[in-house]
């Protein structure tokens, strides 16, 4: 799951993007208003969290816009505005969601969650490939029917590897959409996390669905 967080109060912004990084969210952030609409317009997110009093462009032209040219996104507005006249203007102008600060962290992601199960046309909540299944709603993942135990960033990478199924992942790529990093050559980083996830994805009675393509990088696929 993929996060845009339009929030140009620095402690506010840390704070949230750890919290849903913790709970195996991908999550960008923007400063500004300007920022915040470009990455909107341009990227997939599954749920944008919007900040009202923006510099250079404030919230309210961003949901404007959003709304406008993006009708099926999911919207979230969080902000220090709380007046029943601010909440209802959001509301009129296409927010899904209104959350005043400050707030929970908790409340929050369950606000997030529960957009999520919503769904939209793009957006499957359960994915699966062969027996592997990735309920996204529920936060669960399982290999026969059987649970598996992951980490947050196993979490994200799992996901990102059933997304992308039979599709050749190279160590760079990998980096830059989980990782928010610039790929060194001489870390190790990409390949220590993808020995764990297959530890507890391919056991040693079941077909192999994590494969290393020599010098290029990672597939998801039945076979070898």
């Amino acid at each position: 799951m993929k996060i845009l967080l339009v929030e140009d109060e620095p402690k506010t912004a840390a704070f949230v993007k750890q919290g849903f990084t913790e709970e195996a969210f991908i999550v960008e952030v923007a400063v500004d208003g300007e920022d915040g609409l470009h990455l909107a317009m341009t990227g997939d997110y599954d749920v944008i969290i919007l900040d009202i009093m923006l510099p250079i462009q404030d919230g309210w032209s961003v949901l404007r816009e959003i709304r406008t040219y993006r009708p099926e996104q999911h919207v979230l507005v969080l902000t220090a505005l709380d007046a029943v006249s601010e909440r209802v203007k959001g509301f009129r102008l296409g927010a899904d969601d209104y959350l005043v600060k400050p707030f929970a962290f908790s409340e929050l992601l369950a606000r997030v969650r529960n957009l999520l199960r919503r769904g939209t046309a793009r957006q499957e909540l359960v994915l699966r490939f062969a027996d592997l299944e990735m309920d996204l709603s529920r936060h669960r993942a399982s290999r026969a029917g059987e649970p598996l135990n992951l980490a947050p960033q196993e979490y994200r990478l799992l996901e990102y590897l059933l997304r992308h199924a039979r599709e050749v992942l190279t160590r760079t790529r990998l980096a830059e959409q989980l990782w928010d990093m610039n790929f060194d050559v001489d870390s190790n980083v990409i390949d220590v996390a993808i020995r764990r996830l297959r530890r507890k994805v391919d056991g040693p009675d079941q077909q192999k669905l994590i494969h290393t393509l020599r010098g290029i990088g990672y597939v998801l696929d039945e076979h070898d």
